[in-house]
């Protein structure tokens, strides 16, 4: 249930970004302010926070030793390249279309995070709920976008490709961000340790586009302050999850969370859309199916239930 509030919590993200990119008419630049915001919460967190000092020494011994790897502090960029696709987006196709974007992909790529053993739960076996769960998932993705499919120009068909790649990212980021926040024995240092690398990169990238186009800085920013939250609940969210994948892995935190953010994305696009018409009823069919998706896929999430793939083979 945490996981799934979590997930609501992502959807309005999602809005707040998509909207703020809008605004500034600069996707990137709103993604550097997006992220940017939540590592100067952090920065000024460890300040006054000594077990987040702790956990940064920690983190540096573990990484000394060879218990981390560089690779396990490069999950800021998954992150970075989801709240860009959140700034490019949204606009384009909607709360709900890019969520089941990023529904499609995460799911797919949850199951292989759990079954190489890349998140802090370690390797957890392909069991036949685990694999029905995802299916119900993807299928509920499907059900939800089949009609904007159907209906979206060919341009924006396309623009799907991005929510996508983030999903596949994401859970390996909540893998390794698990990895790192286990380590350093808290969550937010391990969302430090993700904002830093996210927001790196997202700076890199604004300061070539401004190098390579006519872009230049806009004149004014927007004053409602809710703009400019993205980066709160991104610091929530990363925290979150650190702490939560070492309990359930990744898919099973996938799932729920993903549900959370469709429900969410589906009340938002009703109350405050950021596209026009109405939300289809497919859409609607997709999240129950995802619902049961997550209930399926719990009876195979704990460590040896269930029956594995492996040990089904002949």
């Amino acid at each position: 249930m945490i996981a799934v509030v979590a997930g609501v919590g992502m959807a309005a993200q999602s809005r707040i970004n998509g909207e703020l990119g809008h605004r500034l008419d600069d996707a990137v630049l709103a993604a550097v302010i997006s992220f940017g915001s939540g590592l100067v919460l952090l920065v000024g967190a460890v300040l006054v926070s000594a077990r987040m000092r702790a956990g940064l020494g920690r983190v540096r011994t573990a990484l000394r030793t060879r218990a981390l790897r560089p690779w396990h502090f490069l999950g800021g960029l998954a992150g970075a390249t989801y709240v860009l696709g959140q700034s490019v987006t949204v606009v384009l196709i909607g709360v709900a279309m890019f969520t089941v974007g990023v529904v499609a992909g995460q799911t797919v790529s949850s199951l292989a995070v759990d079954r190489f053993g890349l998140g802090p739960a370690g390797a957890r076996a392909i069991t036949w709920p685990r694999v029905l769960g995802a299916a119900l998932m993807v299928v509920a993705v499907g059900i939800g976008v089949g009609g904007a499919f159907l209906d979206a120009e060919v341009d924006r068909v396309w623009v799907l490709v991005l929510p996508m790649a983030a999903g596949v990212g994401m859970a390996v980021q909540q893998a390794f961000n698990g990895r790192v926040g286990e380590v350093a024995g808290s969550p937010f240092t391990a969302a430090l340790v993700n904002f830093t690398a996210g927001t790196a990169a997202l700076v890199v990238l604004w300061g070539v586009s401004l190098a390579t186009s006519a872009r230049s800085l806009p004149e004014e920013l927007p004053t409602e302050p809710v703009l400019y939250l993205g980066g709160v609940v991104g610091v929530v969210f990363i925290a979150v999850a650190s702490v939560l994948v070492a309990w359930t892995g990744v898919l099973l935190f996938g799932l729920a969370s993903v549900t959370g953010q469709l429900l969410g994305s589906v009340v938002l696009d009703l109350v405050v859309p950021a596209t026009e018409g109405a939300i289809s009823p497919a859409t609607l069919i997709g999240c129950g199916v995802a619902l049961v998706a997550v209930v399926v896929a719990t009876v195979g999430g704990r460590r040896g239930g269930g029956g594995s793939l492996e040990e089904s083979a002949p």
